[in-house]
């Protein structure tokens, strides 16, 4: 990818940082600007760091200068906007795919096997915003269900990877690729798809084991066995059974 293209990665990630840092009370302009900085910059360090080469940020001036810039003007649009909200999603929507498009194809013009290359790719689009969530002290947004960051991340390097197997261009497969992701995380948002919580699957577990037991008490008293019908999760909504004593 150009040196433009990561730089536009992260302007939009430090944008989007700042946005989102100067909503919380309690954080002066300097650490908005210090948040925003660091959610532009961390995807690209993850990635540098995990394929051992000189983090970019430090190997030239302008990555540093861009992602000041794009961090003071996110406090000012904050400032601005009546509901910010919908431009952090946005955002957060596009400097995923960029950084997706970014860090799989640079790991694999350094000659990284294709599967490693979608680990790397992920890693870069997720870690700015994981940084973000550290250092506002709030709960992760990766790790809880409903963000399908990661999920949106590696559908689109995906692509990314399909196209240039198919010889298309670098950067049309980047862009497809940044589209794609932005796409499935949009649509994710505004239609509230999201990978089952573990809870959720441990009830499904529980009410299965459940009908098969109870299947088999009738099957002793009748001689007959019937099969159990798995119903749709938690149509029944009941709770797990409690462990006997």
């Amino acid at each position: 990818m150009p040196l433009y293209a990561d730089l536009a990665a992260v302007a939009v990630g430090s944008l989007q940082g700042a946005l989102f840092a100067a909503g919380f009370k309690r954080i002066d302009l300097l650490g908005v600007a210090i948040i925003g900085i660091f959610s532009g910059v961390g995807g690209g360090f993850l990635r540098d760091v995990f394929l051992g080469t000189t983090p970019a940020a430090f190997s030239n001036n302008w990555y540093l200068i861009a992602a000041t810039g794009a961090a003071f003007i996110g406090m000012l649009l904050q400032r601005l906007l009546v509901k910010a909200d919908p431009v952090i999603t946005a955002l957060d929507a596009v400097s995923i795919g960029m950084f997706g498009a970014i860090g799989t194809t640079k790991a694999l013009a350094l000659g990284m096997p294709v599967v490693p290359a979608l680990f790397i790719g992920t890693v870069s689009a997720v870690g700015g915003g994981v940084l973000r969530d550290l250092m506002l002290n709030i709960p992760i947004a990766l790790m809880h269900v409903g963000s399908l960051y990661a999920v949106a991340s590696l559908v689109g390097v995906i692509v990314l990877t399909a196209l240039l197997a198919f010889g298309v261009p670098v950067i049309t497969a980047g862009v497809v690729c940044a589209i794609v992701t932005a796409l499935v995380r949009l649509l994710a948002v505004r239609f509230g798809w999201s990978l089952p919580e573990q809870r959720a699957l441990s009830r499904i577990r529980l009410r299965r084991q459940r009908q098969v037991e109870q299947a088999i008490e009738v099957a002793l008293q009748t001689g007959t066995l019937t099969l159990p019908i798995t119903l749709p999760e938690d149509e029944a909504g009941d709770p797990p059974p409690r462990a006997a004593e």
